[in-house]
């Protein structure tokens, strides 16, 4: 993970903490969720567009269908080819669009009220891009079986795109699996410093 995206995510942490919403206390699932979709954007922010794509949509080449896209890769009905989007406008859609995930990633992650908001904000970021790497996977049963660390080494396996109608590994999916294995796999561990920041952010 670059230390530019690791100092993002830690300044989402900070914010909660600073807040005073107790994102992390134990048994509010919801404000889990809440923090887990703001570290999620953070990193599709990173590598989808690094912000490039806000403004005026375009047709993503490597897309399955090549579709019309925006911000951080959202497409579908809501992408207007002719609308131009604002920095709000982009924070409503991928939010939108990390909550059809969150709905996926519950409804098959048997286990999702014990992970910590950084293993939530990995599934999320992995169910934006591919929603169907958590049903019927071997990610999926890895993590439904408590092997967390199984699953979250099969993030890797999800960087395929389509260009020139060939399936190919694509280096920018490469490096944002890389950060979601890791957040999945290391920050959420015992005993990793994200432990301790989750310990300071509870209320």
């Amino acid at each position: 993970m670059s230390p530019d995206l690791r100092n993002k995510i830690l300044a989402v942490v900070a914010a909660a903490t600073v807040a005073g919403t107790g994102a992390y206390k134990a048994g509010e699932q919801g404000r889990i969720d809440d923090a887990a979709i703001q570290i999620a954007r953070e990193v599709g922010q990173h590598y989808e567009s690094s912000g490039r794509h806000i403004g005026k949509p375009y047709i993503d080449r490597a897309g399955k269908g090549q579709p019309w896209t925006v911000c951080a890769g959202v497409t579908g009905p809501a992408v207007v080819p002719s609308r131009y989007y604002t920095p709000k406008d982009c924070e409503r859609l991928e939010t939108a669009m990390y909550r059809e995930s969150l709905t996926i990633a519950k409804a098959n992650l048997t286990k999702w009220s014990t992970y910590n908001p950084f293993v939530r904000a990995s599934f999320l970021d992995v169910a934006y891009n591919v929603p169907s790497a958590l049903i019927g996977t071997t990610l999926q049963a890895k993590a439904n079986a408590g092997d967390l660390v199984g699953a979250c080494m099969q993030m890797p396996r999800w960087v395929y795109g389509t260009v020139n109608g060939q399936k190919v590994r694509l280096n920018g999916l490469i490096d944002r699996r890389g950060t979601t294995r890791e957040l999945c796999a290391e920050w959420g561990r015992d005993g990793h410093f994200s432990a301790g920041l989750i310990a300071e952010a509870k209320p």
